[in-house]
């Protein structure tokens, strides 16, 4: 159960035991802090200055999906782990499939997909969930 007396939220892993993380809850208007929050993390984990403009895009990309296509308020949750900054994103929306061929737009996902070394997505009835690994320092 949660603090809040309510069941787990489906599909999240969360950071290992004893690894702290943070976390932002959000809406469309505060994508701005949203990537603000980002941008601080991962200059507090080390990532490389080079690497932090496609991490921020490849976070924005993601949230903003979750609050324009899922629920109108998600949170964004951040750890390192094993060397990663890891971010968790997570609504309480229901997923819906990706563009068709041939549209404008809809590409979040693959975008933050290509700019992370691993992404997951969880999707069930507690909501969306992607999971992003980058790189915190440059090997």
């Amino acid at each position: 159960m949660r603090e809040d007396g309510h069941p787990p939220d489906a599909g999240l892993t969360g950071p290992p035991p004893g690894t702290p993380a943070k976390k932002i809850v959000y809406r469309l208007p505060d994508l701005p802090r949203v990537r603000q929050f980002a941008e601080n993390e991962a200059r507090r984990a080390g990532m490389p200055d080079e690497a932090i403009g496609d991490f921020v895009i490849a976070v924005n990309e993601v949230a903003t999906n979750a609050v324009t296509h899922g629920d109108d308020e998600a949170r964004v949750r951040l750890w390192v782990e094993d060397g990663d900054v890891v971010v968790e994103v997570h609504d309480h929306g229901t997923w819906k499939p990706g563009p068709m061929p041939g549209s404008v737009g809809g590409m979040g996902l693959w975008v933050a997909r290509m700019l992370s070394s691993d992404l997951h997505l969880r999707v069930g009835d507690g909501g969306s969930t992607v999971v992003m690994r980058f790189p915190a320092k440059s090997s």
